[in-house]
């Protein structure tokens, strides 16, 4: 079992769930260009060049706008016992489930299913309202994370972690 894992890195249960994700993943494509071989094409190809062209720049720029700006500037001497808690994940793990939640039911969100009132029966004027509550639930609830894991690092005196590398910009 440890040469598997030396030899794989990680061990065999990784190793079937890989396998079976993408047998099932192979299953659904090859239903999908059997009925719309073009439609599912189109939808790869733009998919790609919007995450590749669109979308990682402007979360990558995000991403290094919230590293810079909210980067704590204190001098490390004045606090040299002050505990060190990773804070950036706690930024990104929300703004990822809204953004990705956003990306999903866009067309709900800004009233631009004009067919979908019409075929379902249902208003579409409750899904701005609900993923905005979702958005701050999902804030909320991470903001509550890193308030207790700050609080467990300053109980113990130490980091929950291992410091920073140079240039990390997390605060202490």
């Amino acid at each position: 079992m440890a040469r598997f894992v030396r030899w794989y890195g990680s061990g065999p249960l990784h190793l079937l769930v890989l396998i079976a994700s993408f047998a099932l993943t192979g299953y659904a494509m090859v239903r999908l260009f059997a009925v719309q071989p073009w439609e599912v094409a189109i939808w790869f190809v733009g998919a790609a060049v919007l995450h590749d062209l669109i979308l990682l720049p402007l979360y990558s720029l995000a991403d290094l706008s919230a590293l810079s700006v909210l980067r704590h500037r204190a001098d490390a001497s004045d606090r040299p016992t002050a505990p060190w808690t990773p804070w950036i994940n706690h930024l990104r793990v929300p703004a990822f489930l809204s953004g990705l939640l956003l990306l999903v039911w866009f067309p709900l969100i800004l009233r631009l299913a004009v067919p979908y009132p019409g075929d379902t029966g249902l208003s579409d004027s409750v899904y701005l309202g609900r993923w905005l509550a979702i958005t701050g639930v999902l804030f909320a609830a991470s903001a509550v994370a890193f308030a207790v894991r700050l609080r467990r690092a300053r109980r113990t005196g130490g980091s929950d972690g291992s410091r920073p590398p140079a240039g990390d910009g997390a605060a202490p």
